[in-house]
């Protein structure tokens, strides 16, 4: 009650940099939308006219999953785990050189639009078109989670406005990507990048002043046991191969920039801007212990949840300096909104490039163009009725937001296949992504239900982001956060060489 009445005394400051966030936002799409070509063609609306440089390109591949869940993730994993989590940027290199040599030069070769045609051009149009369906079934779920689930923490904290800021993110993210195209998205995700920073680093700044200077914040650091070098180390590779390699919200951001080269210094870039987010979630862990101790919010019973915690801290740090609580908000929206702009034009361009355009007859461009602004459009929808969906999961909102590492393992999978195994067909590759499917989802959706029985019925106002750290994404858990998980994807590929031709 008392960090609401605190917000509440800082309404104006606060609220104003929230809305220039939204307003700037928007302005960047609105330019995008009448300047240049003004998106007459599906060329420059779903990949920019392939013109876009090295710099934009990386810091959008950043943002793209640097969403407010991970914001909130990272931290909360620190301080009650311990540093040991930080383990995980060792595996960044590796996850980001393999996709820059060998994923990238075949996608960019090719001259595509979307990951999928590659599965036709390789098996057949089935496969594309299951390959097809996974991702948009990942992304959709992942989306309306992703906006709610933040909205849903900052409300249980601060009492700001839980629809109120799920309707404005939702439809703002929205008019800017079905005016102004993957320019607008790219550019958007570069301004948010700058937010995101900017607020992280406010946080950090201020509580290390408070808590005695940084010798003091790493005099109290600890160590906690609770992940392995197979979980970090070797899993991490395989999510960031997942990510970066085969997603296609990554790949279209590849396929966007003007030279092959760019595309693949784009990913270079990725790797210390990676390292930078990595250490400031790690940082903000480490002041909220050296702050809280062993006598943390939730175990005081001030929050219901760990991802309560993060925002818990952060206005109790700042609760003195008008306009920082704000900046925090906007950097955690910030999250929200350069992750779900993201996953409204990619799960657009694949709708239009692998639905559509192969089983309509041939449409001229300008109504291609308008199709695809209208596809744009209907996700933005999409996105804010499945946040809706998502305020009625109550406890099974952590299984939800976990599908998307559950899918994306077996996706790398397939792709692998395709590319390392020039023996492999179509039917092997079908019966190796059902059976990946289904050997993620036993596992992922098992481990929850087993936590579920274990443990004490839950708060029905309390959020469930899960309480696994940045990862990039906070929702790749499936993947490394324990050991059967890190080799989920190497026993997936492997049932696939059953299929094999001889």
């Amino acid at each position: 009650d008392i960090l609401k009445n605190v917000f509440v005394a800082l309404f104006t400051v606060d609220y104003v940099i929230f809305v220039v966030l939204l307003v700037a936002s928007a302005g960047i799409g609105l330019y995008y939308a009448f300047s240049g070509g003004r998106q007459r063609t599906t060329q420059e609306f779903l990949l920019a006219d392939r013109s876009m440089r090295c710099l934009p390109v990386s810091l959008s591949l950043l943002a793209t999953f640097q969403s407010a869940v991970a914001i909130l993730g990272a931290p909360s994993e620190i301080y009650t785990h311990g540093t040991q989590y930080w383990f995980l940027g060792c595996s960044y290199f590796l996850g980001l050189l393999i996709p820059a040599h060998i994923f990238i030069p075949v996608f960019y070769r090719l001259r595509l639009s979307s990951a999928y045609q590659y599965l036709e051009l390789r098996f057949s149009k089935s496969v594309r078109i299951c390959g097809t369906m996974t991702f948009i079934f990942q992304m959709v779920i992942y989306m309306g989670v992703v906006l709610y689930a933040p909205a849903l923490a900052l409300n249980a904290v601060t009492g700001f406005d839980l629809w109120g800021a799920v309707l404005a993110i939702g439809l703002v993210c929205t008019l800017y990507t079905a005016l102004g195209g993957l320019k607008a998205v790219i550019w958007t995700d570069v301004f948010q990048t700058i937010v995101m920073f900017a607020g992280q680093l406010a946080v950090i700044i201020v509580g290390t002043h408070q808590a005695g200077g940084i010798a003091e914040v790493w005099r109290k650091q600890f160590y906690m046991k609770r992940h392995t070098f197979w979980t970090l180390g070797v899993g991490g590779i395989f999510l960031m191969l997942a990510l970066y390699g085969v997603n296609q919200a990554q790949v279209q951001r590849y396929l966007c920039s003007r030279t092959e080269k760019e595309a693949i210094m784009s990913c270079y870039a990725v790797f210390p801007c990676q390292q930078i987010v990595l250490t400031l979630g790690c940082l903000m862990g480490l002041v909220m212990y050296a702050r809280y101790g062993e006598e943390s919010p939730l175990d005081q019973g001030y929050v219901k949840s760990n991802d309560q915690m993060v925002l818990y801290f952060v206005m109790d740090v700042l609760r003195d300096l008008p306009g920082l609580p704000g900046l925090f908000v906007a950097c955690l929206f910030s999250g929200a909104l350069s992750t779900i702009s993201s996953a409204f034009n990619s799960l657009a361009t694949v709708t239009m490039e692998d639905l559509i355009k192969p089983h309509v007859r041939p449409m001229t461009e300008a109504r291609a163009t308008l199709l695809s602004k209208m596809l744009a459009l209907a996700y933005g929808l999409v996105c804010l009725a499945m946040a809706y969906i998502a305020s009625l999961m109550g406890s099974v909102l952590q299984a939800a937001l976990s599908i998307f590492g559950m899918v994306g393992g077996p996706l790398l999978g397939l792709f692998c296949l395709g590319m390392f195994f020039p023996w492999a067909n179509s039917t092997g590759a079908l019966v190796g992504l059902a059976s990946g499917l289904v050997m993620a989802f036993w596992i992922g959706i098992g481990s929850f239900v087993s936590r579920m029985s274990a443990s004490v019925p839950p708060v029905i106002n309390a959020t469930v982001i899960p309480d696994v750290g940045n990862m990039t994404t906070a929702v790749m858990t499936t993947l490394i956060t324990s050991k059967p998980r890190s080799i989920l994807l190497i026993v997936m590929v492997l049932k696939k060489f059953l299929f094999l031709n001889a």
